[in-house]
């Protein structure tokens, strides 16, 4: 953009003021002389001077008017693109005004979506080419995912890690067992994996904790075990809009600071049955690592748990969770629930929030700003997306994925975390028949409750624009076939590329 500044009507009534002004009389016989010398020839200088003046008085003129600022037209409620609010970048400037005839209308229309909630923007510009109640919140599933590995970034850092801890207790033959939050933690043996690959073992934690016990209290057996799981309350732990069958199905644990391997019976399966104590499964699974690291005499025959409170602050040992990076990876291909609601407690105790339900409104949302998210009329009361409860407007993600498609700040670990369409993560089986033509070519992050279907990612357009997009497919009744119809208009999209038209 120029320095310069236009120039005022003021300025262009005085330069034409100049330019009329009579010269300063020179030589013998002054102007008049001059003039009566040559008629014709002044004749004609006035008829310039005139043409002059009259086009300069429409260029300054039409320079006025064009530094006028424009007139804002009241708002309503639309489906009509309009501009995203702007990402904290540089100002991008809005194509001209073009006619885009490429339409998806008769895919959006698909039964199998019922109510479409759309979004399509362009991922350089911020352009909306594309919207269907893209301002109205809905249910969006798992997709609520990509807020909470958003906020954990920037609230938490991709390096950080979630640290276990066992502590002495008020006395000697009391240790407490500390959780912050690790839901990787595995009871599985060194060598062997769980879902959680590169998880810290609670075997490392426990012969740590033998040798330096028995260094600090020899001949002094561990007869108690404190489980401590007040990083935040664990009453506040399961959601009453979650169904019960989460649990008992394997797709849910419920959200203690405290559990080994997402509380699953099976750590090697994804979908695996959780227990309705997490915090003593922990315990369990901690005196069985205990007794297997027992040289002899370390550890009472009859140790027990409890619950309680750390009260001492010597460490006798820790373990570390992999860095926040890689749990966001964790959480997002599988669309693991339990690393969901693990990550968005540990970003409200992190920022001061204390790491309930009810504060992840406030303590997710917060984090997202940076990014120029639009959040009215935003409702979150969890980290999963498990509960139909969560509402968020589609346009809402579409902008958050524009700056994930950048991969700034961090949040090229939350499109690493993307599933590629028929390829990887939940959409490896996905994207067949008719829709294969988009395969490779789409990434993303997809949703599924009762009542709502959803899908939130990254085109790469045939014609070679990126574009970013958030489809809600939402209704009561609405079921599997929801996915197909999914993958056909986001293929539809693909092939329309920057030519897609709203219409």
């Amino acid at each position: 953009m120029s320095d310069e500044q236009p120039t005022s009507r003021r300025a262009a009534r005085e330069r034409a003021g100049a330019a009329a002004a009579p010269a300063e009389p020179g030589g013998s016989g002054g102007f008049l002389a001059m003039v009566r010398r040559h008629p014709l020839a002044w004749i004609v200088s006035a008829g310039a001077v005139v043409f002059v003046l009259l086009g300069t008085g429409s260029v300054f003129a039409g320079v006025a008017w064009a530094s006028r600022p424009a007139t804002a037209a009241t708002p309503t409620p639309s489906d009509t693109p309009t501009e995203e609010a702007p990402r904290p970048v540089a100002d991008s400037v809005a194509d001209p005004a073009r006619v885009r005839t490429c339409s998806v209308a008769s895919v959006a229309s698909a039964s199998s979506i019922a109510t479409l909630y759309g979004s399509v923007i362009r991922q350089d510009t911020g352009k909306a080419l594309f919207a269907r109640h893209a301002a109205d919140p809905a249910p969006p599933a798992s997709v609520l995912k990509l807020f909470t590995a958003s906020a954990a970034i920037a609230a938490l850092g991709g390096d950080y890690r979630i640290t276990t801890s066992v502590y002495e207790g008020s006395a000697p033959g009391t240790i407490v067992l500390v959780g912050r939050g690790d839901a990787t933690l595995s009871q599985l043996p060194e060598g062997s994996e769980s879902v959680y690959a590169g998880a810290p073992k609670l075997q490392t934690l426990a012969e740590e904790t033998v040798a330096a016990y028995q260094a600090r209290y020899p001949g002094v057996p561990i007869t108690q075990v404190v489980l401590d799981a007040t990083y935040w309350d664990e009453s506040d732990s399961w959601l009453p809009s979650w169904r019960e069958d989460q649990r008992t199905q394997g797709y849910q644990s419920a959200a203690t600071a405290l559990q080994v391997d997402g509380d699953r019976a099976d750590p090697r399966a994804a979908v695996s049955p959780r227990s309705t104590d997490p915090i003593g499964r922990a315990g369990q699974k901690f005196l069985d690592a205990l007794r297997a690291a027992d040289p002899g005499g370390v550890v009472d025959a009859a140790v027990a748990t409890s619950r309680g409170k750390a009260v001492g602050s010597t460490v006798l040992s820790e373990v570390q969770s992999q860095p926040v990076s890689t749990l966001v990876r964790q959480m997002l291909i599988p669309s693991d629930n339990a690393l969901g609601e693990m990550l968005a407690r540990i970003v409200s105790v992190k920022t001061g929030q204390g790491g309930s339900a009810a504060s992840l409104q406030t303590a997710v949302l917060s984090q997202l700003s940076q990014w120029g998210v639009p959040l009215a009329d935003t409702t979150i009361v969890d980290g999963s997306g498990l509960s139909p409860q969560n509402a968020v407007p589609a346009k809402s993600f579409s902008t958050l994925m524009r700056a994930i498609a950048d991969g700034t700040d961090g949040l090229s670990a939350v499109r690493d975390g993307l599933s590629k369409a028929g390829e990887s993560g939940t959409l490896a089986g996905r994207f067949t028949g008719d829709n294969a033509a988009s395969r490779g070519h789409v990434v993303a992050k997809s949703g599924m409750i009762r009542g709502s279907y959803t899908l939130s990612g990254i085109i790469d357009a045939a014609d070679g624009t990126t574009l970013v997009f958030t489809f809600y497919a939402a209704r009561d009744g609405v079921d599997s076939s929801a996915r197909e119809g999914l993958d056909a208009l986001t293929t539809a999209v693909y092939r329309c590329g920057d030519n897609l038209s709203n219409k």
